[in-house]
């Protein structure tokens, strides 16, 4: 049997947790059984500049170290950086983008549409969330990289619930318990909405 690999990117804005976003897309999907990899790509960032981070996993070991150019799930933490001529590379018609907004599916993709025409995206394939009214209301800040991974979790085979709650656990517990059982809150929120 072929081994079925999945890549993740993550789009984000420094100081967001783009790339602790992957690591806990990497985690939850090892705590499922699967093999999986993350890693960031940086320049010379700085708080608010647009950073990319990506997560690769799979059902066998995975050989390969390059970057991601062409995702199956595209999550967008930040909606300002629609337009930016990258965010849609190498997306085709079966990547599932979700998108931390308060806008609609049909906003979005007509957004999207305009900002790169050539790529073949699907309506249907984008998840719209509001992930900045969540992580404000219950946790207190901005930081959206643990409540947006709700919705993959939600729209995806990647990996369960309950291994990124476990995840989330394990990547924030230097963070203390009330910062977990705010993400943990936020998550749930999320995933049942």
């Amino acid at each position: 049997m072929t081994p079925l690999t999945m890549q993740v990117r993550v789009h984000g804005r420094g100081g967001q947790g783009v790339v602790t976003a992957a690591e806990l897309v990497a985690l939850a999907a090892t705590l499922d059984g699967k093999e999986a990899q993350a890693f960031p790509f940086f320049g010379v960032e700085r708080s608010g500049a647009p950073v990319v981070s990506f997560a690769r996993l799979s059902s066998a070991p995975i050989k390969t170290r390059q970057q991601i150019y062409q995702p199956d799930y595209l999550i967008i933490q930040d909606e300002t950086l629609i337009g930016d001529r990258d965010i849609l590379a190498g997306a085709h018609t079966q990547t599932k983008i979700i998108i931390n907004t308060s806008l609609s599916n049909t906003e979005i993709f007509q957004q999207l549409k305009k900002s790169s025409p050539k790529i073949k995206i699907q309506q249907k394939n984008i998840i719209c969330t509001p992930a900045t009214a969540v992580a404000v209301k219950v946790i207190g800040k901005n930081i959206v990289n643990t409540v947006i991974l709700a919705a993959l979790a939600k729209n995806s085979p990647l990996f369960s619930l309950s291994s990124l709650r476990e995840a989330v656990r394990a990547k924030l517990k230097s963070k203390g318990k009330d910062v977990i059982s705010k993400n943990l809150e936020a998550i749930t929120l999320i995933y049942e909405s």
